[in-house]
């Protein structure tokens, strides 16, 4: 067959395509492997013990149970439109979560949730907030991820967030021979300078030279609530070059709904995670970072589920602070599924009786659409199959990743159960893979 272009030439074009595809596939690896936490809570670092996610979990519960006696009255609360079986299944499972790990995630927070205190009092945290980090791992009572915040890198409080990170990470490391708990990590606020992100490395540098802490084991969340992070002073949106200037230390990336709507001058009865505003600003970091394996993790509800009353409350007042509490669990709900339907399957929560609601958006979310996923995906398997046994192409893989990542993030949160994406013809070795396109190879043997 007759052909126009030259070896040579060919060789060429061959070979700048190898090195922009091996660069783009560097970048983006796909998503991480890793079991991704479904919300994250933040706390004053003043405040922090080392038995504090005990606690939480303590209130969790308590809240779930005084203001969710059962699934109907769980369900009503929340607004929720499945079947009562469905929310019966939802409480239970909700229930259990509770028991068994009701906080995923917790932030010790030097910023907002600590404020503006003399140098010597934030000192005095910082190495305390550290001895409760080290008591606590030798006690066994941290949550599964841990981390702290610091303030931003700002040409105001860079010596400051410097200085805290420092004395935190420093003392810890005295106190357990270099060891960080599983799975921590350094939050790094109100970004607006790619410069910012690499000064956080280069502590991290510095710090793990100068430490027992392990080379390369210090991670970073990046805060995206500044219009910086959004638009460059080149137009073009930095997140990836923040990533990249990261250099493989960057696990998430959190918006944050008040600073940020508060930067767009949106005033504080329309602030909220649902908001136009903040619905583009989530959509660059969606497209951004798809395929890096940066975790994305939307911003909070800031409507407490607290009632008015406390002590020994009159009927009146009981149903009272039912009524503001599920008041307050209805509007997280309806916040938590609109993050859900736009792909950001984390989120913030800051106080323990919002617990419940999470873990009961997320499971009715799921568990909602189970058994018509089910279906789809297990014809869709055969569908597949079919094609390749008699040489036709089958070229809607991207329908198949879809259906795949519902029961991903459906493990991962816990709503489904393996024995749920079994039914589907998958195999274990199958759901590794996390790829669709993988799964067809090995079923062909391509």
């Amino acid at each position: 067959m007759k052909t126009s272009i030259d070896s040579s030439k060919l060789n060429y074009i061959n070979e700048k395509l190898s090195l922009a595809n091996n660069a783009h596939a560097k970048t983006h690896p796909g998503e991480s492997e890793e079991r991704q936490p479904v919300h994250t809570v933040y706390g004053g670092a003043h405040l922090f013990k080392s038995n504090t996610a005990v606690r939480i979990g303590e209130l969790s519960r308590k809240g779930f149970k005084e203001f969710a006696p059962n699934s109907e009255v769980f369900r009503s609360a929340l607004g929720m439109t499945c079947s009562s079986e469905i929310a019966s299944k939802v409480y239970d499972r909700v229930e259990k979560k509770l028991v068994d790990e009701a906080l995923e995630d917790f932030r010790i927070d030097f910023e907002d949730g600590f404020g503006s205190r003399p140098d010597e009092e934030e000192d005095a945290t910082a190495l305390k907030a550290a001895a409760e980090v080290a008591k606590g791992m030798s006690d066994g009572t941290l949550p599964p991820y841990l981390g702290i915040r610091v303030k931003t890198l700002s040409e105001e409080h860079k010596h400051r967030g410097i200085r805290t990170m420092d004395l935190f990470l420093t003392t810890l490391s005295e106190l357990t021979g270099g060891k960080l708990p599983d799975n921590f990590c350094v939050v790094l606020p109100k970004i607006t300078a790619t410069e910012q992100v690499t000064a956080m490395v280069d502590c991290f540098d510095a710090i793990e030279a100068n430490s027992a802490i392990e080379a390369g084991s210090l991670r970073m969340e990046l805060m995206v609530e500044t219009p910086e992070t959004i638009l460059g002073p080149d137009g073009q949106c930095p997140m990836l070059a923040f990533v990249e200037a990261g250099r493989g230390r960057v696990r998430g990336a959190h918006f944050g709904t008040y600073d940020f709507t508060a930067c767009m001058n949106i005033t504080a009865k329309y602030q909220a995670m649902n908001h136009g505003t903040c619905d583009f600003a989530k959509n660059f970091m969606k497209v951004s970072l798809a395929g890096t394996g940066v975790w994305l993790s939307d911003g909070a509800t800031n409507v407490m589920p607290v009632g008015p009353h406390k002590g020994d409350l009159s009927e009146d007042q009981k149903r009272e602070n039912e009524e503001v509490v599920h008041d307050a669990w209805k509007l997280s709900y309806g916040h938590i599924r609109h993050s859900l339907t736009n792909g950001f399957y984390q989120g913030w929560d800051l106080h323990p009786v919002q617990i419940p609601v999470r873990y009961g958006a997320l499971y009715s979310f799921f568990l909602e659409g189970l058994e018509e996923t089910q279906a789809r995906l297990k014809q869709f398997m055969e569908a597949a199959a079919k094609a390749t046994l008699t040489g036709a192409i089958f070229d809607d893989a991207a329908t198949g990743q879809g259906l795949l990542n519902y029961f991903l993030r459906g493990l991962n949160c816990g709503a489904i159960e393996l024995e749920d994406v079994l039914i589907t013809g998958l195999t274990l070795e199958e759901i590794r893979t996390r790829s669709f396109a993988k799964i067809l190879k090995m079923r062909t043997g391509a």
